[in-house]
This record gives structure tokens, sequence and C-alpha cells, in this order.
């Protein structure tokens, strides 16, 4: 059996510095890139897209999402699906925890 286990997502994130954004790509195969993000509060990932379709989690924390035109607000288990070429970005309101996949056409 192939398979991979993680027992707790946080340890792949050492503490987040002021002023920081981190990533870790935890998992990559033929149809999916998973990578951990942690945001310090009042960071933000700058509108962009992605060239494949991909899924937010949030694990931890507050966000203000922006999805095209429209603005929401996230929180733990908040969960986002966008098409491929969707105008997003977000905007940590406090410490944040996410997860993006990355879904490979």
């Amino acid at each position: 059996m192939n398979y991979t286990f993680n027992s707790s997502l946080f340890e792949n994130i050492p503490e987040i510095p002021p002023d920081s954004i981190l990533s870790r790509t935890i998992y990559t195969d033929d149809q999916v890139k998973v990578v951990l993000f942690g945001f310090a509060k009042g960071q933000e990932l700058s509108e962009h897209t992605a060239s494949t379709p991909a899924v937010i989690h949030i694990l931890a924390g507050e966000a203000r999402i922006l999805l095209g035109t429209d603005t929401f607000e996230g929180s733990p288990q908040t969960w986002i699906h966008m098409p491929a070429n969707l105008s997003h970005s977000i905007y940590a309101k406090s410490t944040l925890y996410m997860v993006l996949y990355l879904l490979k056409s």
C-alpha cells in the first residue's frame, strides 16, 4: 500500500516570524500538490491566479478572502474550491494556517 500519514500538519511549519508567510510542500504526485501555509497576522498573498483548479482549507486563524470580485471572511473549517484562472487573494486577520491543494489536470 502506498499512502502518506501526517499526524500533525502544524509540525511542518515552525513558528511564523512577524511579517512573514511560510509555505511547505507536504505532498506531491501526478494528481495533486499539497502546500501548507502559515501567515503572520497582517500578511497577504496579493491577487493572483492559479493555472489549475485549487482547494483552500483553513485550519486555524481568521482571513479575508477575495474570490473574483467577491469578498468573504474565512475561519477554521472554511473550505473553498476554485476553478483554474480565478483571481483571488488572502489576507491574514490573525495568525493563519491553511492547506492549498493544487489539482493537476
